[in-house]
């Protein structure tokens, strides 16, 4: 008499949960997309604020330096997309070149980092 094994759940099936959960990239793609996704409803948020301000003067909006800071430690995209989307912060000038410097300077270091792991010296 043949007995027959359980059929066991194949290992593909969790392997996206296992490349984020077990990969530096993973974590690092997970990082990004969150970061983005806040900073680019920040921008809209603090839009919103900047408009209910017009008739409350006593609202209190997100200061610049958060905005900033969230573009710096990886929401440049998103602060981009949030500037053009919701019209916000385009006529000052520390936002026109400061983001896409923030970005540019992003995309430098992680090309240089990955230019410097994977050269054969």
């Amino acid at each position: 008499m043949e007995t027959k094994l359980p059929v066991l759940p194949e290992a593909t099936n969790f392997s996206t949960v296992a490349f984020i959960l077990g990969s530096p990239w993973g974590l690092a793609l997970t990082w990004l997309l969150l970061i983005n996704l806040i900073t680019f409803f920040v921008f809209g948020f603090d839009k919103l604020k900047a408009k209910w301000k017009e008739t409350h003067e006593t609202t209190r909006r997100v200061p610049e330096k958060t905005l900033f800071f969230l573009s710096a430690i990886g929401g440049s995209l998103g602060a981009l997309l949030g500037m053009k989307v919701f019209r916000h912060k385009t006529l000052h000038k520390t936002f026109r070149f400061g983001i896409p410097a923030i970005l540019l300077l992003q995309v430098v270091v992680v090309g240089g980092l990955w230019v410097y792991f994977h050269s054969n010296w």
